[in-house]
């Protein structure tokens, strides 16, 4: 069983502080998934996970929302030496949107469900940001995929929780939207610690502080790139593009022989 502590104290929210992954294991049906994993998420930093399908990226993910069910073992520190409960938002890879509620009742949802007074305000400006200030009044069923995770992206930032965790948050995006909320979610989340999993290299390095590739079986974190300068970070950069080729020898592209196309 993870060894986690799970009360909060509500007297101290301090929003900067190291988080300390020590030791991990999940296994399901008896297979690792992970064992002896170790991961620092850097106070204020954003870290991008990389790593082909099923390769465990989700389930480390969910394990620091303490969210993973199974065989789990390991420990999460916090620097302040406070618990790491009710300091997350997490945003999953569904939307996770009630049908019967409208978008905006479903950016506030959180503060409805704590018993809070919901912000409309900030919802609505949030709302606004991502392109949703007119889909405010409609139900999930009525948008397209891509209006759902903006909606998800709203409900997130809306949490203003010190850390985020974040599962392929623009996978339904078209590309300039991609890229428009690509630079939202840096400025919105400056200053927060944000561990994001993601399939796509350029995203990972134009974002992250630090870039881990997951890989193998049981999974195990390659060495970490750590992009120069401030995200959100061109990716025509010449750095970039060559960081990009290194990420993409670690997820094993170079072991990957194209097939000869016949003529």
């Amino acid at each position: 069983m993870r060894n986690t502590d799970h009360t909060p104290n509500p007297a101290q929210n301090p929003t900067r502080f190291d988080i300390h992954l020590r030791a991990a294991r999940v296994a399901f049906g008896g297979a690792d998934i992970f064992h002896d994993l170790d991961l620092t998420l850097q106070a204020g930093s954003f870290t991008c996970l990389l790593g082909p399908s099923g390769v465990g990226k989700s389930t480390l993910l969910r394990y620091f929302a303490d969210l993973v069910e199974g065989d789990v073992s390991g420990t999460i520190t916090c620097s302040d030496n406070l618990p790491l409960t009710g300091r997350v938002a997490y945003m999953a890879q569904q939307d996770l949107l009630l049908p019967w509620r409208t978008v905006h009742e479903n950016v506030v949802l959180g503060t409805v469900l704590r018993g809070e007074k919901p912000k409309h305000e900030k919802a609505s400006y949030l709302l606004k940001q991502v392109g949703l200030n007119d889909a405010a009044h409609l139900r999930p069923a009525e948008l397209s995929g891509g209006m759902k995770q903006r909606a998800a992206l709203a409900r997130t930032l809306m949490e203003d929780r010190p850390v985020v965790l974040m599962d392929e948050p623009f996978s339904a995006l078209d590309p300039l939207n991609r890229l428009r909320l690509q630079e939202l979610a840096a400025r919105a989340l400056r200053g927060k610690t944000v561990l994001l999993v993601t399939h796509d290299p350029l995203e990972a390095l134009r974002l992250g502080d630090d870039v881990h590739v997951l890989a193998g079986a049981p999974a195990k974190l390659q060495n970490a790139i750590t992009p120069k300068g401030q995200s959100p970070r061109n990716i025509a950069d010449p750095e970039i593009l060559a960081q990009q080729a290194e990420l993409l020898r670690q997820l094993g592209a170079e072991n990957s022989d194209m097939a000869e196309i016949p003529s």
